[in-house]
Order: structure tokens, then C-alpha cells, then sequence
């Protein structure tokens, strides 16, 4: 049911559906279950994951081992990844450090060479993680957000839905749905007007969200203020509902709203902004 090449080593207690392919020198630990039609390519270590069907992993990938935690103790916890994910080189993903945790990759994510998802992650689905992004432990990402490449992710931090992240930034605090951040610190500058348009949100929902950005970074209110401002003088739709139950489920890291400073973002993103928000 799978080919598997004849120098790769394969523990006894591995299963595999129908498809499989098990590339050059890669070798499969213990715990692992690869779903129909996935493929290892050369090198790729993996051990103590659950995986989907169609799932493609490229040379040197190391998926499922010990996390970078000294608290780990070797507890008995495991990766789970959905259906039709791309792992691309050298990737990294750590399976959870506390006992029957799971670190968690939904469907349809692409994650770039040289990226590492830490332990006890949650990634949605159809994700990007650009090269060389770095997730600590317990971070969540929703559904189609962008991680710039070289950026940085706090641990617990969370990424709201079709988020844009600005490749190299700094992000210790949670970043709203649709919004997009960048700089060190990571700050809140506009709206993923793009990404919504291609994700087929409807103009109304796209200025009903507009005018809770606006809001969020141009009224002068506090968090708390700004999403009852919401509350009370937005339509509501399906997005804005999304955006204030991500303000409203618990936080351990704040929020990167407040603080933003137009004089610190380049000429390029001070434009940005001004377009994104003014933009129909």
C-alpha cells in the first residue's frame, strides 16, 4: 500500500493509507500514522504524529519531536495535522509538552523552509508561514492569516483570521481579525483590505469593518471603549461579529492596538495605511 525507499528507516508500529510515499534516508518514529497519497521526501524526520491525506513534506523537515521546553519531561503528547498541508525544507514543528496535548496544523497550510512551529501551537487553515518564521509555544493562528517572513510570534500570542503579519515584525500581543501589523514591536496600522476582497467578503461587510478599525486606531478610545463605540454604531455582519468575539475571548498578551505611532512606520506603510482605510 505504500513504497517506501529501501534506506529509510521505518519503526515497526507506523501505519500508513494507501498511497503513501516514503522518501531517501527519512526516518519514521514511533506514533506516527500518515494518511493516503501523503509523501516524505528525503531526510525527513518525523515521529509521534497523526497526519491527514495528501500532505507533502520536503527534504529535511523534522516533525514531531521533543519540544524546546525545559519544563518537558518526556510526557506523551503528539502532533495532529489535517489534509493537504505543504511543509517545506528544513521546516520544524515540536509536538506538545505536557501530557496528552497536541500541537495542531488544520488543512491546506503552506509553511515555508526553515519556519519553526513550537509546542502546543494551533494553526487553522490555509495559512502561509513565510520562510523562516518563528512560533513559540502556544501560539494560535486563524484561518488564511499571512506570517511575513523572519517575523517573529510571542508565545500565547494569537493571530486573528485573514491577519497580515509584516514580514520581520515583532509580535508579543494578539493581532485583531483583518487587520494587518508590522514593527518592532508589532503595531496595528490597517485593515487586510486585499486579502478580504480575494477571500470574497462583500463591500458591505469590508466598510462595516472599516469603520471599526477606525475606531479601534483613530478615535482616541481605549480598547474597551472602542469595541462598545462598536457595538453601538456598526451594522452588524458576519466579520464584525468575528472581530468583537476575538476582543472578547480571553487575552494573555493584550492587544497590539494602542501605541501605534505613524512617525515610527516607514513612508511606505504611512501610505499604506492611509489608502487601506480611506479605500471603498
Amino acid at each position: 500500500m505504500a513504497k517506501v525507499h529501501p534506506t529509510a528507516i521505518v519503526d515497526d508500529g507506523a501505519e500508513f493509507g494507501e498511497g503513501v510515499e516514503i522518501g531517501p534516508f527519512c526516518i519514521v518514529g514511533p506514533g506516527v500514522r500518515l494518511g493516503a497519497r501523503s509523501k516524505l521526501y528525503s531526510s525527513v524526520v518525523i515521529e509521534e504524529t497523526i497526519m491527514g491525506e495528501d500532505n507533502v513534506v520536503f527534504p529535511g523537515a523534522v516533525i514531531g519531536v521533543a519540544p524546546q521546553d525545559l519544563r518537558y519531561n518526556g510526557e506523551k503528547s503528539s502532533v495532529v495535522m489535517g489534509d493537504r498541508n505543504v511543509i517545506r525544507e528544513y521546516v520544524t514543528i515540536h509536538r506538545a509538552s505536557n501530557e496528552g496535548a497536541v500541537t495542531q496544523i488544520g488543512n491546506d497550510n503552506l509553511i515555508m523552509a526553515y519556519a519553526h512551529v513550537a509546542h502546543n501551537c494551533i494553526l487553522a487553515n490555509q495559512i502561509v508561514v513565510s520562510n523562516s518564521v518563528g512560533l513559540c509555544g502556544h501560539v494560535e493562528v486563524d484561518d488564511q492569516a499571512v506570517l511575513g517572513g523572519m517575523c517573529g510570534i510571542h508565545q500565547f500570542v494569537r493571530i486573528g483570521r485573514l491577519a497580515m503579519v509584516g514580514g520581520m515584525a515583532k509580535v508579543t500581543q494578539d493581532v485583531p481579525p483583518f487587520g494587518m501589523v508590522d514593527g518592532q514591536p508589532a503595531r496595528l496600522f490597517g485593515m487586510n483590505i486585499r486579502g478580504m476582497q480575494r477571500r470574497g467578503i462583500s463591500k458591505e461587510s469590508r466598510n462595516g469593518l472599516k469603520h471599526c478599525y477606525r475606531l479601534l486606531l483613530r478615535s482616541g478610545l481605549n480598547v474597551g471603549q472602542a469595541l462598545e463605540a462598536i457595538r453601538r454604531t456598526v451594522e452588524p455582519c458576519e466579520e464584525s461579529k468575528h472581530l468583537l468575539n476575538f476582543f472578547e475571548a480571553p487575552s494573555r498578551m493584550g492587544y497590539c492596538v494602542r501605541g501605534h505611532d505613524s512617525r515610527r512606520a516607514s513612508p511606505a506603510t504611512q501610505a499604506v495605511e492611509e489608502v487601506e482605510l480611506a479605500a471603498h
